[in-house]
């Protein structure tokens, strides 16, 4: 064997290695900002006739920019006082625990270590905001970056093979279907909100309307999702005494909202739109979200397609 193959190929796997622990960090931002600007291809293509490719994709990214800052706005405005609540919340609970004498002594340190844990999310929560932003940037940069070599990619998906070509439009067409799923679930979570804050008078139509928009912004977030909005409505109207309505709120807000739909509206939304079978969508979200986080709700089916179109196409190869 040749010494010179060998180093090259040692060099090469060390590389390659470097390079994902590189990445890893950062894989849910570089997943998100290729969704993205697969999204916002159709207004690049049409933008980039008029200003230039370039200008297009820096136009595009301030626009990602500022909304992004108007979300951490919102987000630090929302989030805040959730947060302060439920750590005084948890506090007081802890100090109740304390004067109560409970039959079971592991009960107690049971409780006490569930809610010592329950405050330490809290506050890692809210130190979590500046990997938050670093996390911002990294995306804006691999948005720009995936707008201006949109040529470039799509030359990369291209093969000689037509079986291949076949295996990667499957994979196209679900993520097509995805993000129109996603774009009408979201819009239809924000109204729902918008009527929960109505019906269950957590405040007037002018913030209930808010409340929709923040629901629908929210649920393009990979980490917070629309929930955030209705867990902020209960824990106000449980501080203000309402606690049938507090929990009336969460129990519409969890199924009519977030998460419940996820996994129920959606899958059949992308079956319809990919032509695929619902139960293997909603079997691609719950074990791409168990295995990758909210980042396998759309790598979860993708894969599953592709992978039983690798199947047919492999059937097909054997047939012959």
């Amino acid at each position: 064997m040749n010494l010179n193959k060998v180093v090259l190929g040692v060099v090469a796997v060390i590389i390659v290695y470097l390079a994902i622990l590189t990445i890893t960090p950062f894989f849910s931002a570089l997943f998100f900002a290729f969704v993205t600007a697969y999204a916002l291809e159709p207004f690049h293509v049409r933008l980039s006739k008029r200003i230039g490719v370039r200008k297009s994709a820096i136009t595009l990214t301030l626009l990602i920019l500022l909304l992004a800052i108007g979300m951490l706005l919102l987000l630090a405005y929302t989030l805040t006082p959730v947060i302060n609540q439920a750590y005084l919340y948890l506090s007081d609970v802890e100090e109740f625990i304390k004067t109560v004498q409970l039959p079971i002594g592991s009960l107690e340190d049971l409780t006490t270590q569930a809610i010592e844990k329950g405050k330490e999310f809290l506050v890692s929560l809210t130190f979590s905001i500046p990997k938050y932003l670093l996390q911002t940037v990294v995306y804006l940069a691999f948005v720009y970056f995936f707008l201006i070599k949109r040529n470039a990619i799509r030359e990369l998906l291209v093969f000689e093979d037509e079986r291949l070509n076949r295996i990667v439009e499957r994979g196209n067409l679900t993520l097509q279907a995805l993000i129109r799923a996603w774009l009408l679930l979201n819009i239809a979570k924000g109204f729902l909100m918008t009527l929960g804050f109505i019906i269950f008078r957590v405040s007037n139509l002018p913030t209930a309307i808010l409340a929709g928009i923040l629901t629908i912004l929210f649920s393009f977030v990979p980490l917070f999702e629309g929930w955030m909005i209705w867990v902020a409505g209960s824990f106000y109207l449980f501080k203000q005494g309402h606690l049938l309505s507090a929990l009336g709120l969460a129990i519409y807000g969890a199924i009519l909202v977030s998460p419940t739909p996820d996994f129920t509206i959606r899958p059949k939304l992308v079956a319809r739109e990919a032509n695929f079978d619902e139960t293997i969508v909603l079997i691609g979200m719950i074990g791409g979200t168990w295995g990758m986080g909210l980042k396998g709700l759309i790598i979860g089916p993708i894969v599953l397609n592709v992978a039983i179109e690798m199947l047919k196409e492999w059937k097909k190869s054997q047939a012959l």
